[in-house]
């Protein structure tokens, strides 16, 4: 009976020992790796957000964890940043607004001109979007005709000319839910945007 206890304790002992080893290896790897993460993620960033503002020269934060608005009635919290051309005058605004697409989380790196009146575009920063369907809101038939843009309301069509650059923007064939998705995300973003720049005193203007 002796015995048997002190194998008990013998075999718990380098179990306990076992995964306390283990769970230290996984929380150092993962302090590891987080770093390596948000330093990618950032880098990304900064890149997609410079091809929207061609006059960018650099960015800094105009309004840092600003509220925008969520799924459910949520608000969700995200930096504004402000592209500063070679003079060091505003060239734009550029920010990540996200939503709920088809397949999951849709995350949009959104960038508009220095009075918030017109859209730069946008660029995907994250997206799981069914290849072949939703995934094609990164291609320039779709995507360009937020170029230009109007920074009012948008307004999802079925049918219509995606050449003309208007608040009319023409739904991905056969991916409705992820073109709502998009646009949901700029009706959203912009207005609240726009409000939280208006009140910082950084629109040039009246903001549109």
């Amino acid at each position: 009976m002796f015995s048997k206890l002190k194998y008990f304790i013998a075999e718990s002992w380098l179990l306990l020992v076992s995964s306390f080893l283990f769970g230290l290896l996984i929380a150092v790897a993962d302090a590891a790796w987080s770093a390596k993460i948000a330093q990618n993620k950032a880098e990304k960033l900064s890149g997609l957000m410079t091809s929207l503002v061609s006059d960018a020269n650099s960015f800094e934060i105009a309004i840092k964890e600003a509220n925008l608005p969520g799924n459910g009635g949520q608000t969700v919290k995200t930096d504004i940043y402000k592209a500063l051309d070679k003079q060091g005058n505003c060239a734009g605004f550029a920010f990540i607004a996200a939503g709920t697409g088809f397949a999951d989380k849709i995350e949009l790196v959104i960038a508009v001109d220095a009075r918030c009146e017109k859209l730069f575009g946008f660029n995907v920063l994250s997206s799981n979007e069914t290849p072949g369907f939703g995934d094609k809101m990164k291609n320039a038939i779709f995507s360009n005709q937020f170029k230009g843009a109007p920074t009012g309301k948008l307004e999802l069509i079925k049918i219509g000319d995606a050449g003309k650059i208007d608040n009319e923007i023409v739904a991905i064939s056969g991916a409705t839910v992820t073109s709502t998705a998009v646009i949901n995300i700029f009706n959203k973003s912009i207005k609240s945007v726009k409000e939280q720049l208006q009140q910082k005193g950084l629109i040039t203007g009246n903001g549109g």
